[in-house]
C-alpha cells in the first residue's frame, strides 16, 4: 500500500511553499482586476472536456434520480477554454479564472492528475498584445529570478520571441518543420538529411513531437524567457492560422526556467472550421485510444455561431508558477493536499 500523501510533517516542510502560493494568488487577482478583467466560475463537469487529442480526461455519468434530465456520459474537464468562450460570445470579456482542472494518467514532478489552471482571455488584444500581457504577469507576481532544476532565468531581461520554424531550424540542424508540414515522408526524409533518423513507425506528429522534446525544448527558456511561438498548423488546436503563412497558427508557449508553462491561441472564430477541427480531433482519438470518446461540444459551437469577438486567451499552469514563485522544487510542494 503507497505511503499516504498527508502526514503533520509533510505539511509543515510545504507551508512556507503554500504560503508563497497563496500571496502569488492575491497578486493574480490584483494583476487582473487593475487591468479591468473580471473573475469567473464555469462548470467542472462538462459534456466535453477538451480539444486536445492526447489528453486523457475522467469519465463519470450522470444518473438522474431526483428532478429532470436524462442519464448521460459527464466529464471532469481538462480545461475550462470551451465554457470561458460561451462567456465571451455573451460579451462578459475580458476575463479570468482560476479553474480546477484534471488530467488522468499524469504524475511527475511537473505533473499532478489535478491541478489549477489559470486562464484568461482578451477580446480585442491580440496576439503580441497577450505575449506582451504574459510577460508584464510573470514579471509581476514573480521574482526577479527564478530557479528549477538548476536553470536560472531572469525575468528582468525580455522575453525572447522564437517561432517554431526558427526554432527547429536553430536547434535541429537547420530542418525546415514548416515545409513538411503534416506530411510523415517529407518529415522522415528532412530529419534523415538534418542527421536526426526517424524510427520507421513515427507519423508525422510522433516524429515532429519527438524532436521538439529531445531538441527544441531543452534549449530553450533559461538565462532568459522563451515564447515560441507559430506553431505549424496541425497543431493549431482552437487557434487561428497565420494569414501571412497558413502553414502555420497562431499559437505560443512560454518556457521559463526550462519548464514549459503556459499554451495561447489567438482563438479561432469560424465555427465551420471548429466543428471539423472537432471531427477530426475525435477521430484521431478514437485511433489512438480505441475509445469513443466524447461527442462535439453542441452548445460551444451554437456560442461560436452566435458571433466570439476576435480575441486571444492562454491557459498557465498555476502550481508550476506557484513552484517558480516559491522555488518549490515538485509540484506536491505547492499543493495543499496533494492526491495520493
Amino acid at each position: 500500500m503507497p505511503d499516504a500523501p498527508w502526514r503533520p510533517g509533510r505539511l509543515a516542510a510545504r507551508l512556507p511553499f503554500l504560503d508563497r502560493r497563496a500571496a502569488l494568488v492575491a497578486a493574480t487577482r490584483a494583476f487582473f482586476a487593475a487591468r479591468g478583467y473580471r473573475e469567473v466560475e464555469t462548470p467542472c463537469l462538462v459534456p466535453a472536456p477538451g480539444a486536445e487529442v492526447h489528453i486523457r480526461a475522467f469519465e463519470t455519468r450522470f444518473d438522474p434520480h431526483l428532478g429532470a434530465g436524462a442519464a448521460r456520459p459527464l466529464w471532469l474537464r481538462t480545461s475550462p477554454e470551451l465554457a470561458i468562450k460561451k462567456l465571451l460570445a455573451g460579451g462578459c470579456g475580458p476575463v479570468f479564472e482560476f479553474a480546477r482542472v484534471w488530467r488522468n494518467g499524469e504524475v511527475s514532478a511537473r505533473h499532478a492528475p489535478e491541478f489549477t489552471m489559470l486562464e484568461w482571455y482578451g477580446p480585442g488584444l491580440g496576439f503580441e498584445g497577450l505575449m506582451e500581457e504574459t510577460e508584464a504577469f510573470i514579471r509581476a507576481v514573480c521574482p526577479p529570478v527564478v530557479e528549477h532544476g538548476g536553470v536560472r532565468t531572469d525575468l528582468a531581461l525580455p522575453f525572447e520571441r522564437l517561432t517554431m520554424q526558427d526554432a527547429f531550424a536553430r536547434h535541429c540542424n537547420g530542418l525546415d518543420i514548416l515545409g513538411t508540414e503534416g506530411d510523415a515522408a517529407r518529415l522522415h526524409a528532412a530529419a534523415a538529411a538534418a542527421g536526426l533518423p526517424p524510427r520507421p513507425d513515427e507519423g508525422w506528429e510522433d516524429l515532429f513531437f519527438r524532436l521538439l522534446l529531445e531538441r527544441v525544448e531543452p534549449a530553450i527558456g533559461r538565462g532568459r524567457a522563451t515564447f515560441l511561438t507559430h506553431w505549424p498548423a496541425p497543431q493549431a488546436a482552437l487557434a487561428r492560422r497565420d494569414p501571412a503563412d497558413p502553414r502555420a497558427a497562431l499559437r505560443f508557449e512560454v518556457f521559463v526556467a526550462g519548464i514549459e508553462l503556459a499554451n495561447a491561441f489567438d482563438e479561432l472564430t469560424d465555427p465551420a472550421e471548429q466543428r471539423a477541427r472537432f471531427e477530426e480531433a475525435n477521430a484521431e482519438r478514437r485511433r489512438i485510444t480505441g475509445a469513443r470518446g466524447w461527442e462535439v461540444d453542441e452548445d460551444f459551437l451554437a456560442a461560436l455561431e452566435h458571433g466570439l469577438p476576435p480575441t486571444a486567451g492562454i491557459a498557465l499552469g498555476f502550481d508550476r508558477l506557484a513552484m517558480l514563485a516559491a522555488g518549490a522544487p515538485r509540484i506536491e510542494d505547492v499543493l495543499w493536499l496533494p492526491v495520493s
